[in-house]
């Protein structure tokens, strides 16, 4: 579990990015932080491994004050998952994936049976283990950074709007990857991005945020989409312009529901 507690993070210069953000994101759960860009969803993020330290507040996880903890064994038990990737360009598909493993010193045999187990999991050839991430697509090189951070499994990952930088349709392919993998690891994932079909199509829970990191609405997909808490939000996810009509459908034993464009919108809850 990840909890944030009236943290506010304001820089030297007097701008406010963060001004007084309280939310819980449970355990095993899709907890999606949704803004416009310069909300602050991405300084909450890097709260949490200690990349952002708050002025005031604190950030837990499991109880726990991350202040109490070393930054970089802090970053070494989390998983971080960026944009771009951020596959050194100088090393090779399995030693990027390595790292972390091998800053903590992993043995050799067991990183390397590891790196091969992760990259079936992500869907990627045994082969492009000896490439660089020049000779890969960019929804390759996402799948690289995705086993990367699940290389020590870690409990909690963190993804900084992970599938921004491919096409449509790859990204559509990471996103329902990533569906099935926390279906398997039921990892506690903060999820950051701007969009929000990605939001409800991923979120078990979403957190909608105006300039400040302040929630504006903040809940599950459905009961958002339901029952918009203002006309922000209405505008924000287009209910404003009759542009989603639920309705809730079974697929795959699963409730989920799909605006009036056909597109899964979210997922209910198992009650």
């Amino acid at each position: 579990m990840i909890q944030f507690s009236s943290v506010r993070k304001e820089y030297r210069t007097g701008t406010v990015a963060v001004e007084d953000f309280s939310m819980t994101a449970p355990t095993g759960s899709i907890t999606v932080l949704v803004g416009s860009s310069g909300c602050g969803k991405t300084t909450l993020m890097r709260m949490v491994n200690r990349m952002v330290d708050p002025t005031a507040g604190e950030v837990f996880i499991d109880g726990t004050s991350v202040a109490e903890r070393d930054p970089v064994e802090l970053r070494r038990s989390i998983g971080y998952v960026m944009q771009s990737g951020g596959l050194l360009p100088h090393k090779t598909v399995a030693e990027n994936i390595q790292t972390v493993a091998k800053l903590r010193g992993v043995p050799r045999v067991r990183r390397d049976a590891r790196t091969f187990e992760l990259m079936d999991t992500v869907g990627l050839e045994s082969g492009l283990a000896r490439r660089y991430p020049s000779e890969l697509s960019g929804g390759q090189q996402q799948r690289v950074g995705v086993a990367r951070a699940l290389a020590v499994d870690p409990n909690i990952l963190l993804m900084d709007e992970p599938f921004g930088a491919v096409d449509p349709l790859v990204r559509r392919d990471l996103q329902q990857e990533l569906l099935e993998l926390q279906r398997t690891l039921a990892k506690t994932v903060l999820f950051v991005t701007h969009d929000i079909d990605e939001a409800f199509l991923l979120g078990d829970y979403v957190a909608i945020l105006e300039v400040g990191a302040r929630v504006v609405q903040h809940g599950t997909p459905a009961d958002i989409l339901a029952t918009p808490a203002n006309d922000f939000v209405e505008a924000f996810i287009g209910a404003d312009r009759g542009a989603r009509a639920l309705r809730i459908v079974e697929h795959s034993g699963h409730k989920i529901v799909v605006d009036g464009s056909h597109r899964v919108a979210g997922r209910l809850s198992e009650d």
